[in-house]
């Protein structure tokens, strides 16, 4: 016990320079900083900027391609334009589709860039073009 009482009246009695309170201080915020920038996901305003561009990007280009694909399975020739682009090599069905016109979006003179692949991908993933569910409805009625 006498050991106990001795430590905490060290502790007690202990003034800690200025100098080693600022180092301390100092220490603490840098090492906050790098596990909050590294481990806690912060971002800088840039970053978060820069994410936010490209979010953007991808969706726009997601929607084209979606877009795309519609246009796509819903042509009279569907299934022949499909075999067509599954022969072509992977490189050059983007251009297919460009070329096809089905990326296209009205409004738009430029196509959105990455739709024409994602469209391609999409494409050439489906083994036969799904039958149309609301043209089968149309029958029905």
């Amino acid at each position: 016990m006498a050991a106990e009482g001795k430590f905490s009246q060290r502790f007690d009695e202990y003034q800690p320079s200025k100098t080693l309170w600022f180092w301390s201080v100092a220490g603490a915020v840098v090492l906050t900083m790098i596990v909050g920038f590294t481990a806690g996901g912060w971002t800088t305003a840039g970053t978060a900027a820069e994410m936010a561009k490209t979010s953007a990007i991808k969706a726009k280009a997601e929607l084209a391609a979606n877009l795309c694909v519609e246009k796509f399975i819903t042509a009279s020739n569907a299934s022949d334009n499909l075999a067509k682009l599954k022969g072509t090599s992977s490189y050059q069905r983007d251009s297919f589709i460009s070329d096809g016109g089905w990326v296209k979006l009205a409004g738009m003179k430029k196509d959105v860039p990455g739709a024409a692949d994602l469209c391609a991908d999409k494409l050439s993933a489906m083994d036969t073009i799904p039958a149309n569910s609301v043209a089968q409805e149309n029958t029905k009625s």
